[in-house]
């Protein structure tokens, strides 16, 4: 398949910059993945799309101020972006400007409070930094970094929080997993107690998730491995589920991806944690989740593949099309999609 196959018109002004003032105000469109029909909807209306017996997974990380803006020795500005923990303080990064961060270059941060040495230049480009201080990493980072907007974002976040979900806990992420942030607790308590058993995993989005395809056949592109964890109780859950017959319900393509990557061939379940680079796109059989909540992503992406290969390219861009003609909002702070066997 080709990446120009999932590609679609959407203009400008329908890219959302700021989130609404309410959480799940935001609109809703409702997909049949099996036979295309579509309803119109807010997100806080998602419970009459939800049974008793369902088990909704969401993923609980939670964004960290990872852009880092410094100075070398020689007095020029750096900017360092996290991605990816390595372990050891060593972290996978973008860098800027590229040409003066090779091997051996240093960054300083916050009047020499926090020190970045670039240890290797890996071929995609990103490099593997290695970071000093004293105290605790994160504590640092609080005070010196800055969370990252995606660069469709041009405005300034007033409240950082809004790029957080209601349930985020584990720290590590470098963009927001942008499905969860329609929930309220609220809105979670409702689900709960209309009998749907809500769980959560772990995986610490990096922005390989979101880098452009530009092979031009889609089996061609290499992921970014992202770490990820199920939990034992979730594993307990959703496998219980699946077996008396229950719809597991992934919160966003992050989610999705953590289920599929930990499913065994037969769909259970396993529980641990471990890296993942797995590319889901049409052809793939889902082994683990029934439905999906997610935004609408951005043309040629490989998240528009991911939700192509749950529904149909053709369902899933006549779809956008409807959501374009229909204005609604697009990405990260945008509108919501519930995709799944649900007329």
């Amino acid at each position: 398949m080709k990446t120009s196959d999932f590609m679609y018109e959407l203009p400008e002004r329908l890219i959302a910059q700021t989130p609404l003032q309410r959480r799940d105000a935001s609109r809703l469109l409702v997909l049949d993945k099996r036979t295309g029909a579509t309803e119109h909807c807010h997100f806080y209306e998602l419970p009459q799309f939800l049974r008793a017996g369902d088990c909704m997974v969401l993923n609980d990380s939670r964004v960290i101020p990872a852009r880092l803006i410094g100075v070398r020795p020689t007095g020029g500005a750096a900017e360092v972006m996290l991605l990816n923990d390595l372990g050891g303080d060593r972290w996978e990064c973008l860098v800027r400007p590229g040409k003066k961060l090779r091997e051996g270059a240093q960054v300083l941060f916050g009047d020499g409070e926090l020190t970045a040495v670039v240890e290797r230049v890996a071929p995609d480009g990103n490099r593997v930094v290695r970071f000093s201080y004293e105290g605790i990493f994160l504590e640092v980072l609080e005070r010196l970094g800055r969370v990252p907007l995606p660069p469709y974002i041009k405005q300034q976040l007033d409240d950082a929080e809004r790029y957080q979900t209601v349930y985020s806990c584990h720290p590590g992420s470098a963009a927001a997993p942008t499905a969860g942030l329609h929930f309220t607790n609220e809105l979670l308590d409702q689900i709960r107690a209309m009998g749907v058993d809500v769980r959560f995993v772990t995986l610490h989005v990096g922005l390989g998730t979101f880098r452009p395809v530009k092979a031009e056949n889609i089996e061609d592109h290499e992921m970014h491995s992202e770490l990820c964890s199920v939990p034992e109780d979730t594993a307990r859950a959703v496998n219980e589920t699946k077996a008396r017959g229950g719809r597991i319900v992934a919160v966003g393509t992050t989610s999705c991806r953590t289920l599929e990557s930990f499913a065994g061939e037969d769909g259970t379940l396993q529980p641990g944690s471990r890296w993942t680079d797995i590319f889901i796109y049409p052809g793939y059989r889902f082994k683990c989740i029934d439905a999906l909540v997610t935004n609408f992503h951005l043309p040629g992406s490989t998240l528009v593949m991911l939700v192509s290969a749950l529904a149909g390219r053709e369902h899933i861009l006549a779809a956008y099309k409807e959501a374009v003609e229909r204005e609604y909002r697009f990405f990260s702070f945008g509108d919501a999609m519930f995709i799944g066997d649900v007329m």
